[in-house]
C-alpha cells in the first residue's frame, strides 16, 4: 500500500491548483485560513472540545492546533504560522517533523497576538477563511468567507485525492476495530454505556475525538435516529443493538452503522434482508448517475422488504405511491464523507454553487449531486418502528395499508440501519468497510 508520505505531494499540488484557480476567478490575492480558537463555556474558565476548521486540516494533518494560520496564494509555498505557546498549565502540541513539513514555510509563534506581524500588511485583497468573524475583523480583513470562493472550494472538495482516500481507509480501519469490540460487548450483555467504552478503547479515541456523537442503542432505543443517551443500566433483556459510530484519522472521518439481533429470530432475518438491500444500493453507485435516483430506487426496494415481511397489506407500488414507506424509512440514503461526516458540496451542480434541491417527497436527502469518480459516499438505508411516525400513519388515510399486528411484533427491536463507506472509482466501487471484514 502506498504510504501517506508518497501520496501527500500530489495532494498538496492539487490543493495548490484549486487555490490558484479560485483566486484568479474571484480576483483575490490569497487565502488566510485560520485553524480556530478555543471557545469558552459561558460563565466558565473551561473550554468546549476544540474542532479545527476543515479548510485548515484539508492542507495538513493538524487537528488539535489552535490559533494557527495558513497563508496561500496557489503559487508560492504556503506559509504555516504555528502556535506553540510556553504553557505550564496545559500540554503543548509541539511542532513535530513529519512528511508534510517540507511543503510549508513554517513560522512558530508563542503568543497568539504575534500573528498580526506575520500576516499580509495590506489585507484588503486577502480572504479570511474561518469561524471567528470577530478575530478577522480585529485583524483588518475586509473579505471574510467570500461566498464565491467557498462555493468553489466546497464543490471541488467532493473529489478526494489518493492521499485523502488513504486517510479514509485508515479511518475505516479504526472504526471497524471499534465496531467489532462493540458487537462483542453487546453479545456479552453489556449496557449501552459499557458498549460505548469498549468502542472508544478499541479506536483509541475519547468522546471528543470521534467525528460525531456515537449512536449506541439497545432495543427500542434503536428507533431514535440520533440516539446518544447511553443508558448506564443493562436492559432486562437484550433484543437488538444498533451502533452508528465512526473514527478520525488525520482529520478524515469514517461513518459506519451496524444492527445486530441477540437471537436468531425474525428480526435477525430482517437484518439480513436489509444488508443485501444495502449492498445492492452500493452496486448502484455509478459515475454519471444521480444520487437522488439511487435513493428513490432504494426507497422502492424497502417497499419490497415491507411486503416480504408482511408489514404492509397493499402492493409495493401502492405503498410507494402513498408515501407510507417514509414512515419506516424517513431519512436519506446517505451523504458525502470526508473532512466532515456530512461533507460539503452535496447539493452543488457546479463550482459556482448552483443548488440542486432534494425532491419534495424526499426532503431529508443530504445530497442531490451527480455521482462521479473519486467521490466518497455513505450508503445507509434503514427500516424503523418509530412511535410518532407510526401514530401519524395509523391515524391517517392510509392506515389500512399497514399490518399493525406485525408492526407491534417488531417495535421492541427499534429498527435497522446498515451503513458502509464507499469510494467511487471508474472501474468499480471500493467498499472500504467491507474490505476490512466487518460483517
Amino acid at each position: 500500500m502506498t504510504s501517506l508520505a508518497n501520496l501527500y505531494p500530489a495532494h498538496i499540488n492539487e490543493l495548490q491548483v484549486r487555490a490558484k484557480n479560485v483566486l484568479a476567478r474571484e480576483n483575490i490575492d490569497g487565502l488566510v485560513i485560520h485553524s480556530g480558537k478555543e471557545l469558552k463555556i459561558f460563565l466558565d474558565d473551561n473550554s468546549y472540545p476544540f474542532k479545527v476548521n476543515p479548510h485548515f486540516k484539508h492542507w495538513l494533518p493538524l487537528v488539535n492546533i489552535t490559533n494557527s494560520w495558513l497563508i496561500i496564494n496557489g503559487i508560492d509555498k504556503p506559509t504555516l504560522i504555528y502556535y506553540q505557546p510556553v504553557d505550564f498549565w496545559h500540554k503543548v502540541e509541539v511542532l513535530e517533523q513529519s512528511y508534510w513539513n517540507a511543503f510549508f514555510e513554517i513560522k512558530v509563534i508563542t503568543n497568539a497576538a504575534e500573528v498580526d506581524s506575520l500576516l499580509p500588511y495590506d489585507k484588503s485583497n486577502y480572504a479570511y477563511i474561518g469561524e471567528h468573524i470577530e478575530v478577522a475583523t480585529a485583524l483588518g480583513f475586509e473579505q471574510i468567507n467570500p461566498e464565491g470562493a467557498l462555493n468553489y472550494l466546497h464543490f471541488h472538495r467532493a473529489y478526494k485525492t489518493p492521499y485523502e482516500q488513504q486517510c479514509m481507509r485508515e479511518s475505516n480501519a479504526k472504526a471497524v476495530a471499534g465496531h467489532n469490540a462493540a458487537k462483542a460487548a453487546f453479545m456479552s450483555g453489556e449496557s449501552e454505556f459499557e458498549i460505548q467504552r469498549a468502542y472508544l478503547r478499541a479506536t483509541s479515541h475519547n468522546e471528543s475525538e470521534t467525528p460525531y456523537g456515537n449512536i449506541v442503542a439497545l432495543n427500542e432505543n434503536a428507533s431514535i435516529l440520533h440516539y446518544t443517551a447511553l443508558e448506564r443500566a443493562k436492559p432486562a433483556a437484550h433484543r437488538s443493538f444498533l451502533i452508528d459510530a465512526g473514527a478520525n484519522f488525520h482529520g478524515y472521518a469514517s461513518d459506519i452503522t451496524r444492527t445486530y439481533a441477540f437471537e436468531q429470530n425474525d428480526f435477525a432475518a430482517l437484518i439480513t434482508r436489509m444488508d443485501s438491500l444495502m449492498l445492492k444500493a452500493v452496486d448502484g453507485l455509478k459515475p454519471g448517475k444521480s444520487y437522488v435516483d439511487l435513493h428513490i430506487e432504494t426507497y422502492q426496494e424497502i417497499a419490497k422488504v415491507l411486503a416480504e415481511f408482511n408489514l404492509i397489506t397493499t402492493s409495493v407500488e401502492s405503498a410507494v405511491e402513498a408515501g407510507i414507506v417514509s414512515t419506516f424509512f424517513p431519512h436519506g440514503l446517505g451523504h458525502h464523507l470526508g473532512l466532515q461526516v456530512h461533507d460539503v458540496g452535496g447539493f452543488m451542480a457546479d463550482e459556482r454553487g448552483t443548488h440542486i434541491d432534494a425532491p419534495t417527497q424526499h426532503p431529508f436527502l443530504r445530497t442531490s449531486r451527480t455521482i462521479e469518480v473519486d467521490q466518497v459516499f455513505t450508503i445507509e438505508p434503514g427500516l424503523y418502528f418509530i412511535d410518532s411516525l407510526l401514530a401519524d400513519l395509523k391515524n391517517g388515510e392510509h392506515s389500512a395499508m399497514v399490518n399493525w399486528s406485525k408492526v407491534e411484533e417488531y417495535k421492541p427491536f427499534g429498527g435497522i440501519r446498515i451503513e458502509d463507506n464507499i469510494i467511487v472509482h471508474q472501474s468499480h466501487n471500493e467498499n472500504m468497510t467491507r474490505d476490512l471484514k466487518l460483517d
